[in-house]
């Protein structure tokens, strides 16, 4: 079948290269279409459900809404986790699918059971979150109005802002964030309400039935329609101030009689500062799932730029973060190490083949072979990033054209015959085409296990291992086929295809060694083996980590200060560290603004405690205070960590989501501790911590914070109340109010801002204020609410967290060194000695989560996987071979080669992960390319009637140079990656490195140690 097409081929020589060309064109137009994004999204199939219900405690939240969500979800197909978490007015419950469930099919089955949900009447309505994944945030942008007023900037982004931006196709949201949001207020004085014989809800009564526009069917009449509309909505606040609550004797008593309408803001709970200059509103853009960010950022930008212009004067606008900016420097890494990687590759092809053509036909493979999977990658689905892409090497794309090329330009330098060329490239391309083509497969299909990683890692991997098996398929299509093609074209017999210098320099100088290493057999052999012994326990002592971090040129300071801070002094507390690392780092930050709080849309939820400190990092080369990243975060840490009553974690923009949405922490490792009783669980989080604190290589384990929020509690006296004849109701009417009560919305044009009945700042300002409340009875006297009530200041829960209905506090920490599963080991160790009988006893446990989590589970998948790519090279060497011994000397090269890769890494200062695991899957491919063209050519100099010596020695002559040049164009290929410290470039240095260090080692076997095997194990008798 091999020699027909081969022949065809050659017989039909013009054909195939227009047919190439097409094929050619084909990938060109693909390329043009294909999804690029700086990083796959490994985020799982989510399903948020969140309901506000302003003012309500973590516990009521808890109890009566996301335990009867939770309930209502079980049981639905492809259901793997259920997480919520509760906090002051908000809760949101995660509804994690399987992979490969369609979202619109999952939140069709959330909605259907949300319908069936009875929750209390204050409880809110649960309202789904946008369809976009944890990486959906690709857009930040900042609003600043006149006089940094937050209240007009929030208005602005509202409603000019927001509503264009959200029109742009493939926007899942534009969210919100800080600012005031307007709010039209009816402050009820309680004195002057008992004055009129009134209660708080006359004027709530009165405001809903006079502010509102009623339809009135049609009048018909005199040959025409008229529709009737009654028009009473509020347009101002003179207007909600002038409607009557009651009529007494003729005269109305209206709201301004008992109230004072003003206009204020809502209950805030987000908080935004910018620069250093105080308070800002910003807006976050969401990608729709599935959506490419590229395209989406690009789209938002310019209608971004085109909104902008319609602002009033006075409100400025400006573009922080745009994932365009990280996609266009991630392309830009993976372009040059790309192309520095070709002319590598081309720069070895010349050098020892000497000819330009023959040099040319090789590089030729390269761009067809990428075009050929550009076409099959649109057909598959899969983006151009970083994992995809970035892990291509062109040499061993043209390893197997090298190969055919060189074969083909010896057997015409050699030719004395006067054949036509065409039949001399024919036979050169029969002579080696099992093992190339058997080489190719081989490197494909160790590949393939790969394709067996699931969860993040799979996500992560799969798209580089289809992308490297398309290329290696359009070069195994064109090596059988444009190549021979090509060769019986361009090339010529004789001296003009001699041996260039390098070539016979260095057979001058292997002669002799490689004859050495023949009759010093047992020195050459026990070298190997000890070589390969020595690297185990060098790899048994790697530290290892789950995937290098990718460096996004924008820093996450996330802090957290001590519960109960109030919005002002968190953006007071903002607004200084801002200015301290403006000042302190100049020329390394281009901005930095703080986000506090939770926004509109609880995309992020957090307590105004918490907040996430984003710095955008001017280009590397402008830098004085560090050379690196991770020096930069020091010196950073350094200013930061003196500040008092703060504790800091450092991370990413993509990176701190990653780890929240996948594990549920910001941390490389969380340890998950569960009980049912709250104090319990609290107790048992901060011994965790102190235990993680003694383990090496811990960075200040932090257990997450579930109390200390201060709460002013009104607990009501029912003897009290009964004693003056009130009810609960009339109380509490009055303590909701504090926070405001929803009478309506007024009309501002095409503006709506909620109408809201609260009480006078003068009663809420302090608890001793409010205590002395006046509550109305219904024999006309005003009580004060101490009377009523105990009101007094205790500390309740901040956020109340469970998975599958338990309870769960998380322990965060980050680990120095990077061995990621050395510290957990230790960590486990310890945590069972010290405080595995107490966690049994008070039925808790404890589970570690985080980038950990992940780690295990592709070690579990690993285990299996590199065993069976090891039984299917070994399978296809014997399938090519037909006898075990040579197949097992062929795989000789796959612990050799290991051997190097282990030792490079060590080297090197790599952890080892699943990016340098993925390398040594490779590697055991490549290795074997290599020894399949050495042992065949021995094995047909045997055939021919030659000693195995002499036949080991004369084939290790022949197959000096295509071995060299095999060997070269792989590692250099993959050198750029290695060395390179553009953006993204961490995620392909472990796999670059492996495979380097194990193409050295395993050259060197092939070289001297295969041939020197070949004749140990055969002797002197023909093969």
């Amino acid at each position: 079948m091999l020699n027909f097409i081969i022949d065809a081929s050659l017989r039909h020589r013009f054909a195939v290269i227009a047919l190439s060309a097409v094929l050619a064109a084909w990938g060109a137009w693909s390329a043009a279409r294909l999804p690029v994004d700086a990083f796959p999204d490994v985020t799982d199939v989510m399903v948020q459900v969140n309901t506000v219900a302003p003012g309500t405690s973590p516990e009521e939240m808890e109890l009566q809404v996301s335990a009867r969500i939770e309930a209502a979800m079980g049981g639905m197909p492809g259901l793997k986790l259920v997480k919520s978490m509760s906090k002051y007015s908000l809760s949101q419950v995660t509804l994690v699918f399987e992979d490969g469930t369609d979202v619109w099919k999952a939140r069709g089955q959330v909605l259907e059971r949300l319908q069936g949900v009875e929750l209390p009447g204050w409880g809110g309505k649960p309202e789904m979150g946008p369809v976009a994944t944890g990486l959906g945030e690709v857009f930040h942008y900042v609003v600043t109005a006149r006089g940094t007023d937050p209240t007009a900037a929030r208005t602005h982004q509202d409603w000019i802002l927001k509503p264009r931006l959200q029109s742009v196709p493939g926007v899942a949201e534009v969210n919100s964030w800080g600012g005031f949001e307007r709010q039209v207020q009816v402050a009820v004085d309680t004195a002057r309400l008992v004055k009129h014989g009134l209660t708080l809800n006359d004027v709530l009564e009165a405001l809903e039935r006079s502010n509102l526009n009623v339809a009135g069917g049609v009048a018909r009449g005199s040959g025409e329609d008229l529709v009737i509309r009654g028009v009473g909505a509020a347009a101002t606040a003179e207007d909600v101030g002038g409607v009557a609550v009651q009529t007494v004797d003729g005269l109305a008593v209206r709201v301004r009689d008992v109230a004072d309408v003003r206009d204020g803001w809502k209950l805030r709970t987000g908080v935004v500062t910018h620069q250093g200059r105080g308070e800002a509103v910003l807006g976050l853009g969401f990608m729709l799932m599935g959506e490419n960010s590229r395209d989406v950022t690009a789209r938002l930008r310019a209608r971004f730029e085109e909104v902008k212009a319609e602002l009033p004067a006075g409100t400025g606008a400006r573009v922080l973060y745009d994932r365009t900016e990280l996609v266009d420097k991630v392309l830009r890494t993976v372009r040059t190490n790309l192309s520095e990687g070709a002319l590598l590759v081309v720069a070895v092809l010349f050098l020892f083949l000497g000819n330009f053509r023959a040099a040319l036909i090789v590089a030729s493979a390269i761009p067809l072979s990428m075009l050929f999977a550009a076409s099959a990658m649109v057909q598959a689905g899969i983006a151009g990033t970083v994992m995809s892409l970035g892990a291509i090497d062109f040499g061993l794309i043209v390893d197997s054209t090298v190969i055919v090329v060189e074969n083909s330009v010896r057997r015409l330098d050699s030719d004395t015959t006067g054949r036509p060329v065409r039949e001399i490239v024919a036979d050169a391309v029969r002579e080696v085409r099992a093992p190339t083509l058997f080489g190719e497969l081989i490197i494909m299909i160790v590949y393939v296990p790969v394709l067996a990683l699931h969860g993040v890692e799979g996500k992560l991997f799969r798209p580089m291992a289809l992308t490297l098996i398309f290329a290696l398929a359009g070069s195994m299509l064109f090596s059988l086929t444009l190549m021979p093609a090509l060769a019986s074209l361009l090339l010529r017999r004789g001296r003009a295809h001699a041996e260039p210098w390098i070539v016979r320099t260095l057979r001058r100088a292997y002669a002799p060694v490689v004859r050495f290493a023949v009759e010093h057999r047992a020195l050459v052999l026990g070298a190997a083996l000890l070589t390969v012994a020595g690297s185990v326990p060098i790899a048994l002592r790697l530290p290892t980590t789950f995937v290098p971090k990718f460096d996004e040129g924008t820093l996450v300071v996330s802090a957290v200060r001590f519960p109960g801070v109030g919005a002002e002094e968190s953006a007071r507390f903002s607004t200084r560290v801002e200015r301290l690392l403006l000042d302190r780092f100049p020329p390394e930050i281009r901005d930095v603004w703080t986000r506090s709080g939770t926004p509109e849309v609880a995309t992020d939820p957090m307590g105004m405690e918490q907040s996430d400190i984003f710095v955008t990092l001017r280009p590397r080369g402008e830098w004085t205070k560090a050379r690196t990243r991770e020096e930069l975060v020091r010196a950073v840490e350094g200013v930061l960590r003196p500040l008092p009553g703060l504790a800091f974690v450092f991370s990413q923009p993509i990176e701190m989501r990653f780890n929240e949405m996948v594990a549920g922490v910001r941390t490389d490792v969380g340890v998950k501790v569960f009980a049912d009783d709250f104090e319990q669980l609290r107790e048992l989080a901060g011994r965790v911590a102190a235990v993680l604190a003694r383990v090496p290589g811990a960075e200040e384990p932090q257990p997450e914070r579930l109390t200390g929020q201060p709460v002013l509690e009104v607990r009501l006296d029912p003897e009290a109340l009964s004693r003056h004849g009130l009810r609960a109701a009339d109380v509490l009417d009055l303590v909701e109010a504090a926070g405001g009560r929803q009478a309506g919305e007024i009309r501002d044009g095409q503006r709506r801002f909620p109408l809201a009945v609260t009480l006078p700042d003068s009663v809420t300002a302090t608890p001793e204020t409010f205590q002395n409340l006046l509550v109305p009875t219904p024999a006309g006297s005003r009580l004060p609410l101490a009377r009523l009530a105990r009101v007094r200041r205790v500390s309740g829960p901040l956020v109340i967290n469970r998975e599958w209905g338990k309870r769960r506090a998380i322990v965060s920490v980050n680990v120095k060194g990077g061995d990621l599963g050395g510290f957990v080991r230790e960590a486990r160790r310890r945590i069972e000695a010290e405080l595995g009988a107490e966690l049994k006893s008070k039925g808790a446990r404890v589970e570690f989560g985080g980038q950990y989590e992940n780690l295990v589970r592709a070690a579990g998948t690993l285990a299996w996987v590199v065993p069976l790519a090891l039984l299917l090279i070994l399978v296809l060497v014997g399938a090519t071979y037909g006898n075990l011994p040579d197949s097992l000397r062929v795989f000789t090269g796959v612990p050799f080669a290991a051997a190097g890769g282990v030792l490079a890494l060590h080297v090197c200062g790599l952890p080892f992960s699943v990016s340098a695991a993925v390398g040594f899957v490779a590697l055991s491919g490549v290795s074997v390319l290599a020894d399949m063209v050495m042992v065949s050519r021995i094995r047909q100099l045997a055939e021919e009637g030659l000693a195995v010596k002499d036949a080991a020695l004369e084939a290790a002559q022949q197959r000096l140079r295509p071995v060299l040049m095999t060997a070269l164009v792989a590692g250099l290929g993959f050198l750029p990656m290695a060395a390179s410290t553009g953006v993204g470039a961490e995620v392909q240095r472990p796999l670059a490195t492996v495979v380097i260090g194990g193409l050295f080692t395993s050259t060197l076997l092939t070289l001297f140690v295969l041939p020197t095997l070949y004749v140990a194990l055969r002797g002197r008798r023909p093969a």
